[in-house]
């Protein structure tokens, strides 16, 4: 059975389904649709350093003791993702400014050029989920884009 995950955001008229990947990125799938079982708001903010992406931290305070603990294993990995694709960045407690909190991020990619560089450096991810209509996603998120910050809204599509 596959998948889907809704993703939405008001202001600039975001409103994506990505189908899970499971087949390729079982884990990390897993990971989305389990911590999708209720709907969740999350801020976003256009990367600086990805290209066409907009990313969303998960907060540390909507995982549980065993999803910090489990992390996630490197699926489906790219560091080059394609327009559509749903990526989860996985880093451990320490890599990241050396702050004791894992950080789980879902980064949504609209257009070419795109690179998982970061600050630290290049930081493969798992490619998870994939939103068929690129075109919509991209007039999105460059809304998005001219207007900063925003609050996605993730939930399982019904």
């Amino acid at each position: 059975m596959l998948h889907a995950i809704r993703i939405e955001e008001e202001r600039s008229g975001l409103s994506a389904i990505a189908t899970l990947l499971a087949d390729r990125a079982p884990a990390n799938a897993a990971f989305l649709w389990e911590f999708l079982a209720v709907p969740r708001q999350i801020r976003a903010i256009h990367a600086m350093w990805t290209g066409p992406e907009i990313s969303a931290p998960v907060p540390d305070d909507a995982l549980t003791d065993s999803q910090r603990t489990a992390g996630l294993p490197l699926e489906h990995a790219t560091i080059m993702p394609q327009p559509g694709d749903v990526v989860m960045t996985f880093l451990p407690p320490r890599v990241w400014g050396g702050g004791p909190n894992p950080v789980f991020d879902i980064g949504l990619f609209y257009g070419p050029g795109a690179r998982l560089f970061f600050p630290i450096g290049w930081q493969p991810g798992s490619v998870c989920a994939r939103i068929a209509d690129v075109a919509a996603l991209a007039a999105a998120c460059g809304k998005i884009r001219q207007t900063g910050a925003c609050t996605l809204t993730f939930a399982r599509d019904a």
